[in-house]
């Protein structure tokens, strides 16, 4: 029986390469020794333990050299898919790629041209937008709706946009930073769009394990089997392994696979050898174990930040459904973004990730990283209180 995580120890991240919590200063002006890192999407957790024996088993054998045989790794995927997931792979099916960002950029690259328009439902992860606009493509913008705060779909709206320069879809689902797990109507709708303007539809499901309870997340190809669909899924995110910089790109149809395997052949991109070991030890039943209790921990650092958020006037955090990312609306302060983000900033010492980088939609919010030590998130919520004490 392997032993309880204990998501409460305090791990000093501070001086060990930690772009989250080295690199708040210079880009928020918060000092990490006083201030609490908020922003970048990695958790201040200890993987599982089986995560860890694996790299302990790699560090003991002491030679790294290219991985082969990935029947074990492919097996784990295929595993957890279908029980975690309900959804059939094929082993044929998967591309390693080093992160879903560059597996982001795959795609761009396999499957659009320079000046090609790539959809984007804002406001929406911001490293999208960033490869799209680096690979001489455009980025068109389908702002989601406000509403009763939570994000709805506009298909009517979004339909009037489309001039015929777009040629892929990026889906995040579920959402970041909006929290939101999409219905199976949803998705259905996301299905009509694409075929109604023949968009290469790509759905990045990163976050597809870290859904709150009462909420189900849908895998794509189980609400729409008919329609073709490159899927982007990660050990990474799940079990706060970002640095082995692995992904994977399962892709059923032939010829989307196919263009896909073209691009990939002509990069010469071949897997890391850790991110495969470390993924495959997840992908387990002790992984599945540790999940279920980090999504217990985590819907508790939920409850506590939402109420504290709440209980001040003009702040709104929308309800999270699935990741550990809030999504904090300060429009009804009245303040304009400077003055808000200063006061958590230079008030509270938070660095958070500033709204309008996940593009339209995105000005009045604040994105705050929720996985870390409850103790950080009681501190947080006691530091934002202070800081906007004159609203109470």
């Amino acid at each position: 029986m392997s032993q309880s995580p204990d998501f409460d120890e305090i791990i000093d991240r501070v001086g060990h390469h930690s772009v989250k919590w080295d690199g708040m200063q210079g880009l928020y002006g918060v000092d990490p020794r006083e201030g609490i890192a908020m922003w970048v999407a990695d958790m201040d957790f200890r993987p599982p333990a089986c995560v860890q024996k694996a790299l302990e088993e790699m560090a003991a054998h002491g030679v790294y050299g290219y991985w082969g045989d990935d029947r074990a790794y492919l097996a784990a995927i295929g595993w957890w898919m279908a029980n975690r997931h309900g959804w059939q792979i094929a082993p044929e099916w998967v591309f390693t790629t080093h992160g879903l960002v560059n597996g982001t950029a795959l795609c761009v690259d396999a499957f659009t041209a320079p000046g090609d328009g790539v959809v984007l439902m804002t406001p929406v992860y911001h490293a999208f937008a960033r490869v799209i606009k680096a690979a001489g493509r455009k980025v068109v913008e389908c702002p989601l709706v406000l509403n009763d705060g939570r994000y709805k779909m506009d298909f009517d709206a979004w339909d009037a946009q489309m001039d015929g320069s777009a040629k892929m879809l990026i889906l995040c689902s579920p959402h970041n930073p909006g929290g939101r797990v999409w219905t199976e109507a949803e998705l259905r709708g996301v299905a009509d769009f694409a075929h109604r303007h023949g968009l290469v539809l790509v759905s990045d499901e990163i976050h597809h394990d870290l859904v709150m309870p009462g909420h189900k997340h849908h895998a794509f190809p189980t609400v729409c089997p008919d329609q073709p669909v490159v899927m982007m899924t990660a050990t990474t995110k799940t079990f706060n392994i970002a640095g082995t910089h692995s992904g994977n790109v399962i892709i059923a149809d032939p010829d989307l696979r196919a263009r896909f395997a073209g691009r990939m052949a002509a990069m010469g991109i071949s897997p890391n050898s850790f991110g495969l070991a470390l993924a495959t030890a997840a992908y387990s039943p002790e992984g599945a174990a540790w999940l279920d209790a980090l999504i217990a921990y985590l819907d508790e650092n939920r409850r506590i930040f939402d109420a504290g958020v709440s209980a001040i006037p003009g702040l709104r955090s929308m309800p999270l459904e699935a990741t550990y990312l809030a999504w904090v609306d300060f429009s009804g302060t009245g303040m304009t973004r400077e003055e808000f983000t200063a006061r958590v900033e230079q008030g509270a010492k938070i660095a958070a990730n500033h709204g309008p980088t996940f593009g339209l939609g995105g000005e009045g919010f604040l994105r705050f990283n929720l996985a870390t030590p409850r103790a950080r998130v009681i501190e947080a919520v006691a530091r934002l209180q202070a800081a906007f004490g004159d609203l109470q």
